[in-house]
């Protein structure tokens, strides 16, 4: 009996002593993991075209991802995605500014603004200025004071321009190379002179007109002594009387 209630109480106290050391153990606390970091905001901005002349429109558009605040400066704040037309008076550069939890992010995009070509058109110009872009001056052969061949349309063009424009008068310079006498190339200027004034007169150009004046080889266009050059003045040069 006095075994039994011996076993008992060992029993008793081995059950307290696992008690106290279970409640003495620490129990680890569990942390949480931390939230996934904010994505970074991307941003692209492009012009289309991005080369324009003044007047023009251009058309701007973008995209981003991850931004609560999306701003192009100059056109103030923008949705997240989108597109619009604009009119710089100048080159520009547009600079896109998206920011989100994650950052900010800059896109920028360059219109370039080219001026307006000036054109004239034959309606703005004057007859003295369509005379000096259309009228042509013709050639000559050696010792000839035929047309040639090959001038002959040039001839013709400039019979039908003054035909049109009744108001002009002209003087027809003939010219000479250098070589032979001073007198027989007055001679000569005068005769191809007066030949360009017959073609001018069947192209309708009234004979009042046009005045004939020779220089020979006194005022040549071309100083060089070659053929290239005697060539270049062997020629009727058509100028407006003053």
């Amino acid at each position: 009996m006095c075994k039994r209630v011996e076993l008992f109480a060992a029993t008793i106290v081995v059950a307290g002593l696992l008690l106290l050391a279970g409640c003495n153990k620490k129990v680890a606390r569990v942390v949480p993991p931390a939230p996934p970091a904010a994505a970074a905001p991307t941003a692209t901005l492009a012009a289309n075209p991005s080369v324009i002349e003044q007047g023009q429109s251009t058309e701007l558009s973008w995209h981003t991802t991850s931004a609560n605040s999306v701003n192009i400066a100059g056109l103030g704040e923008v949705g997240a995605s989108g597109s619009q037309t604009v009119t710089p008076n100048s080159s520009t550069t547009y600079t896109l500014t998206a920011t989100g939890a994650g950052g900010t992010q800059d896109a920028t995009t360059r219109v370039t603004v080219n001026p307006v070509a000036k054109t004239t058109s034959a309606a703005s110009l004057s007859d003295r200025d369509l005379f000096n872009q259309l009228v042509k001056d013709v050639y000559f052969d050696f010792n000839n004071a035929s047309l040639r061949s090959e001038e002959t349309s040039t001839a013709q063009g400039d019979g039908s321009f003054l035909a049109q424009h009744p108001d002009l008068r002209i003087v027809i310079e003939g010219h000479c190379d250098d070589r032979g006498s001073e007198v027989y190339n007055l001679a000569l200027g005068d005769s191809r002179a007066n030949s360009l004034k017959t073609t001018l007169i069947a192209q309708g150009v009234s004979a009042d007109r046009i005045k004939t004046i020779s220089y020979g080889k006194e005022h040549p266009f071309c100083s060089e002594d070659n053929e290239t050059c005697w060539q270049q003045n062997r020629r009727d040069h058509v100028s407006l009387q003053p």
